[in-house]
């Protein structure tokens, strides 16, 4: 960020390879690439290596400002986390696909709820989200509000629920959004999450359906 900051202002920039090498490994080490998965960190890194090492050759003998083509790198690289962090969010896990929120389950929001209360008493935050969202789901098919339609993703779901109470719709699709990144993007769970997906339990209890009108 420094770097990129003094190309801004147009201070010269002066860089040795070893430094390069350095500031692109501390930039690959932040937490960012570790959630992203080893395949991409790997992948970057032998990029960025291979592009600082064929810009200090080509720039090798040349005055110091030939080095400005390694700020290029770095603002790429730069440019890689911000859309990873603002873009997409976390990336999900190779291989993995979407499942159904609710598969054949016969539990009963209450049931559902107790199940959530459980996994948080244990520290299973994940688990507890997860049985959450489907309390959540589940009574407003209990008050017939929404159809039951078991193959629902979460995704789905949460669009669903959010047609029938639109007061709560803003805030059940932030909910699928930590739903998916925690069970699809490996983000872990903690409390804040548990006490999100509480607040909007309450919300969607004590919420008015939508107004239906017949043309």
């Amino acid at each position: 960020m420094v770097l990129a900051a003094l190309l801004v202002q147009g201070v010269p920039v002066d860089i040795d390879r070893g430094a390069a090498a350095r500031a692109a490994r501390e930039e690959l080490a932040k937490q960012i690439y570790r959630e992203a998965g080893p395949s991409l960190t790997e992948q970057v890194l032998r990029w960025v290596s291979h592009y600082v090492n064929v810009v200090l050759d080509r720039a090798a003998g040349v005055s110091p400002g030939g080095y400005v083509g390694l700020v290029g790198v770095v603002i790429v690289v730069l440019a890689i986390v911000v859309a990873l962090r603002l873009g997409v969010g976390p990336l999900r896990r190779a291989g993995v696909t979407e499942t159904a929120l609710l598969v054949g389950s016969a539990r009963t929001a209450a049931q559902h709820r107790a199940a959530a209360d459980r996994h948080a008493a244990a520290g299973r935050w994940a688990e507890a989200v997860r049985d959450r969202l489907r309390a959540i789901i589940t009574s407003l098919e209990e008050r017939t509000l929404l159809e039951p339609r078991p193959g629902r993703t979460a995704d789905e779901a949460t669009a669903d629920a959010g047609a029938a109470v639109p007061e709560c719709a803003v805030d059940l699709r932030a909910a699928a959004r930590v739903f998916d990144d925690i069970w699809y993007g490996a983000r872990p769970a903690d409390a804040t999450h548990d006490a999100q997906l509480r607040r909007l339990d309450d919300r969607v209890r004590a919420s008015r359906p939508a107004i239906r009108t017949h043309s």
